[in-house]
């Protein structure tokens, strides 16, 4: 199989249209009707079919998909989201591509977390806390979530560690649907803003050592959650379950403050415990 390039990988300059192939090939023709995958030669709906659920005409939708036209009315963006089954983030990110300028190459600055956020984290001892940056990049973060879960060691980068380190597929039990989070958590934070060095560095690696991430990238899912539970192997005290909560953090595009935390009474807040008192022997 032939190796994706960058440039295939990353479209910045259609992003637009990217995202719409993608979506369009992963619905089933079945759910609406048509004759199924056997009698095609590409997976999903054609472009006639999906114009016609949106009700635009085949030619205008032909020349959304080839990035002839770039102003798309919001009301036509709406039935194309609905008629693509995109759920409230999936239709947002469609809208913000749409009203994106053309790319243009400037200089960029690493990410860097605020000193002062950073003091706060490392101060916090009785809750994991992290900070992730727009490329999922480990910003901060303080012993105990280190404890939790080693992939949360600042300087790493969650998106490679999932596809690149043998150990993930040990650290998460659900590694499959951490997989596709990670990859449309970084879609959202990256917005259309897609010719990033960071992002285009990460996307490149990936897309030539991983045949997982390449399909998982290829399906542009984009979600954003701020809250729900993660499952953890711990070598200290087995498996883990914790819920987490997220902030936004201001002033800072794309980077995100996450608190871990177990539920009263439930396994995970003694384990949780227990790794807090190993991090205060540490430090005696």
């Amino acid at each position: 199989m032939r190796l994706s390039t960058v440039d295939e990988v990353i479209d910045a300059g259609n992003s637009l249209g990217e995202f719409l192939r993608a979506r369009r090939a992963l619905l089933d023709p079945a759910e609406f009707g048509l004759p199924g995958q056997g009698q095609r030669r590409v997976a999903g709906l054609r472009r006639e079919e999906l114009a016609f659920l949106a009700g635009v005409s085949p030619h205008y939708y032909a020349r959304l998909e080839q990035g002839r036209d770039r102003n798309p009315s919001p009301a036509v963006l709406d039935a194309i989201a609905q008629a693509l089954q995109l759920d409230e983030a999936g239709a947002a990110h469609l809208h913000q591509l749409a009203s994106a300028p053309p790319p243009r190459r400037r200089a960029y600055r690493p990410e860097e977390v605020r000193p002062g956020l950073a003091r706060l984290v490392e101060s916090w001892t009785a809750n994991p806390a992290v900070v992730i940056g727009r490329y999922r990049d480990v910003l901060a973060a303080n012993e105990l979530a280190v404890l939790l879960n080693e992939g949360f060691t600042p300087g790493r980068n969650l998106l490679r560690d999932v596809f690149l380190e043998p150990v993930a597929r040990e650290i998460y039990p659900d590694w499959n649907a951490i997989a596709h989070s990670v990859v449309a958590s970084v879609r959202s934070t990256a917005g259309t803003d897609l010719d990033h060095p960071r992002l285009t560095e990460l996307i490149g690696e990936l897309s030539l050592k991983s045949a997982e991430f390449r399909a998982i990238w290829a399906r542009h899912d984009v979600h954003e959650r701020t809250d729900g539970t993660k499952r953890y192997r711990n070598p200290f005290v087995g498996e883990i379950v914790v819920h987490y909560e997220s902030f936004a953090v201001i002033g800072e595009t794309g980077q995100t403050l996450y608190l871990y935390y177990g539920e009263p009474g439930s396994a995970a807040a003694p384990s949780l415990a227990l790794l807090a008192g190993m991090t205060r022997q540490e430090n005696r």
